[in-house]
């Protein structure tokens, strides 16, 4: 397992990143009902999970429901005694709880001091090692999330800090106030980036180049859209996510996407390994990217993606899937494009 800094900051974690998203069995009220996985399986995935050298974990208050996951980890945490083997990141913005929604949701200083130490109980631990926004929060200063997670790093309850979902001008705005007013920054950014979702080319990822960030790309497979097991002509099969969430499988499924699958498959097939294994090996060859999210639901999935952080894809290969997933431009970025030959 390769191990790389966790942005800008001297951490190290491994290339892979363990996602909890579907730890735990949530009822029918949550999104990820009938999607997730035991506690005797998350447990099971976890431990294989650091066998394998992954010693970097990815979870959040509002996974599995309204803190089921968090408190599946905490509890791996107190049997195993395995607290300090892990880098552990979490993150707050969306809505928990029931009743009264006021302050159960957002990035305001209210929020995010209830929301860790909420989470901190949950995982059983007395600290959080990447404590990142869920998503910007348009209603809350940027000024006023940072200074509290400034003040959380202070009193060593979160070590770093990291932005999910953020749009380009927002995340630049927050480095440049942690700048000017001497607070922490953010160092990584949680988002979705993958061969068919490759919008973070026109903003992202130049600005992280700036900052020095890194990238922690989340559905790397798109939601099993790259696993090789979707066909164009036929239904979803039974069992998967976008079998579930036809929604995202239409979104996935234009004539683009769909060559994106065939070239992936075809490389897959010259050098003997899965389309997902493909897929995450082209990840790991980006700019910024420290660590790629993925999930497991069982162990023989968890195995599968390990094998991804020993492929080295080939020049050549790794050449044709570029220009195969590569966005079309509109402008302004084609007329700069135009002009300057790149962008």
């Amino acid at each position: 397992m390769e191990y790389r800094r966790l942005g800008r900051s001297g951490a190290k974690v491994s290339a892979l990143c363990l996602g909890t998203m579907t730890f735990g069995e949530a009822d029918e009220k949550s999104f990820m009902h009938k999607v997730g996985c035991d506690e005797k399986t998350s447990f099971a995935i976890m431990d294989r999970a650091l066998e394998a050298g992954i010693n970097f974990f990815d979870t959040a208050d509002v996974y599995g429901q309204d803190g089921l996951t968090e408190r599946i980890i905490g509890k791996w945490f107190h049997k195993e005694g395995r607290r300090d083997e892990v880098v552990l990141a979490t993150k707050c913005r969306f809505t928990m709880g029931f009743g009264p929604k006021a302050n159960h949701s957002g990035a305001s200083r209210l929020r995010i001091m209830r929301a860790v130490e909420d989470s901190l109980k949950r995982l059983q631990t007395d600290r959080i090692d990447l404590y990142q926004i869920h998503m910007q929060d348009f209603e809350t200063p940027e000024d006023e999330t940072l200074r509290a997670l400034d003040d959380l790093v202070r009193q060593g309850k979160v070590l770093y800090i990291g932005a999910s979902n953020y749009a380009a001008y927002r995340l630049v705005e927050s480095l440049c106030l942690s700048e000017s007013k001497h607070l922490e920054k953010f160092v990584t950014l949680q988002a979705q980036y993958s061969l068919v979702k490759r919008n973070l080319d026109l903003e992202h990822i130049p600005a992280l180049e700036r900052f020095g960030l890194g990238l922690l790309p989340w559905s790397p497979l798109a939601g099993g859209f790259l696993s090789g097991k979707y066909d164009k002509d036929a239904p979803p099969p039974e069992g998967g996510r976008l079998s579930r969430w036809k929604d995202r499988l239409a979104e996935y499924g234009s004539d683009h996407n769909w060559a994106v699958i065939e070239e992936v498959k075809k490389v897959a097939a010259e050098l003997g390994a899965t389309p997902s294994e493909v897929s995450l090996a082209w990840l790991l060859t980006r700019p910024t990217v420290s660590s790629v999210i993925f999930g497991a639901r069982s162990l023989e999935q968890l195995d599968d993606n390990v094998k991804a952080a020993a492929l080295e894809l080939p020049h050549e290969h790794q050449r044709r899937l570029d220009e195969v997933s590569r966005l079309k431009l509109d402008y302004p970025y084609s007329f700069m494009a135009n002009i300057q030959k790149k962008w």
